[in-house]
């Protein structure tokens, strides 16, 4: 069985530290860099331009705002105003979205790009992929890759654990995933001569482990706005080790059934999105435990659902039941999905579905 895999580490500099933009002058004039776009948001560009003021005492730098989600539309923007301003580097300053964006501007525009995360909510700034919305917040079921990575991924923990705490606990279901998607692939033999996929299933390990053993204690600190070793631990967790699953294990670590199911719902239940990404995917880790029976598992995992008000069906959400063709179009685009195939055990719609009603009943039997 041929077990090559496309190896994506992630960003060629990374620094998560007090201080750490101070080093990115010196990485713009390696690229020998006169002329910045810089892509922001609202409220986080507000708490983080203080720390990249100092920026323009040595390059040009336009400021633009975007308008709040990675689509096409949005990206093709920003694309050709890199290429109408002959801008020779892109930085992004903010969410999961943002950072999605400003990747696949970079690769749209064949410019190198960096960027700054302000929030620990999922792994987007590290990982060379984008998944693509619609201008009015719908998922557009799709995602897009390249080769082509950032040159940097630099951040202060100071500027991180200054956001919402509902980005992080997302961002901590979301990471999470990266164990429970990969695991049942990753542990058959067949993988086990593949050292880069073992090194996938190792930083999925420990992404489930540190959770577990800090998570908690992570959250505390954040709510009374302290950086400490647990949060800088845990939120490094999230953006940067969460990427080494994928980067590392290619399309058998990365994205399959809990992210299938939250790209259906995102694209057919406009209800939802209310709720971020990663609270979605929280979801979808007890969607994919139900796929593959492992009821036990999602018995372990209540608690602490619970106690981080992750929602744990789609009754929660308020989106069912569902009428028989939301149903169905949401099996049909999970079905589609390449990844949720690699999955050792049958796949077809109608098991598929099966799952979803499943899951509904036994959590409404729970609560």
């Amino acid at each position: 069985m041929n077990t090559a895999v496309n190896v994506k580490v992630g960003p060629q500099f990374y620094k998560y530290g007090q201080g750490a933009m101070e080093v990115i002058p010196d990485i713009l004039n390696e690229y020998g860099v006169k002329r910045v776009l810089l892509v922001h948001g609202t409220v986080s560009w507000e708490k983080a331009r203080p720390y990249l003021d100092f920026l323009d005492e040595e390059f040009t730098i336009q400021y633009e705002k975007y308008n709040g989600e990675c689509s096409y539309n949005e990206a093709n923007r920003l694309a050709k105003i890199v290429e109408e301003g002959n801008f020779d580097f892109i930085i992004g300053v903010g969410g999961g979205k943002l950072c999605d964006l400003v990747y696949y501007v970079g690769a749209l525009a064949k410019k190198p790009f960096g960027v700054v995360p302000t929030l620990a909510s999922n792994c987007a700034p590290w990982a060379p992929l984008s998944v693509m919305y619609k201008d009015n917040g719908l998922a557009e079921g799709k995602t897009e890759h390249y080769k082509r990575q950032a040159a940097f991924l630099i951040t202060d923990p100071a500027l991180v654990v200054d956001a919402p705490i509902k980005f992080f606990i997302a961002g901590l279901a979301d990471t999470l995933a990266k164990w429970y998607e990969s695991d049942m692939i990753l542990e058959q033999p067949q993988f086990e001569a593949n050292n880069f996929l073992m090194l996938a299933r190792h930083s999925a390990r420990i992404c489930k482990d540190v959770i577990a053993e800090d998570g908690l204690k992570a959250i505390e600190d954040m709510r009374t706005g302290v950086a400490s070793a647990e949060f800088i631990k845990v939120s490094e967790i999230i953006f940067g080790v969460a990427g080494l699953v994928g980067g590392f294990g290619d399309k058998y670590a990365r994205n399959t059934a809990a992210h299938a199911i939250h790209d259906a719902i995102s694209a057919y239940l406009p209800g939802v999105h209310d709720y971020l990404h990663g609270e979605k995917v929280a979801y979808g880790i007890f969607y994919q435990l139900a796929l593959e029976g492992k009821w036990q598992v999602i018995d372990e995992l209540i608690p602490m659902y619970e106690s981080l008000h992750l929602p744990k069906s789609l009754t929660e959400m308020g989106e069912y039941p569902l009428s028989e063709e939301a149903l169905d179009n949401i099996v049909a685009l999970i079905n589609k999905k390449e990844k949720v195939h690699l999955l050792p055990i049958p796949i077809n719609e109608t098991i598929l579905k099966k799952a979803i009603i499943d899951l509904e009943k036994y959590i409404n039997m729970e609560v």
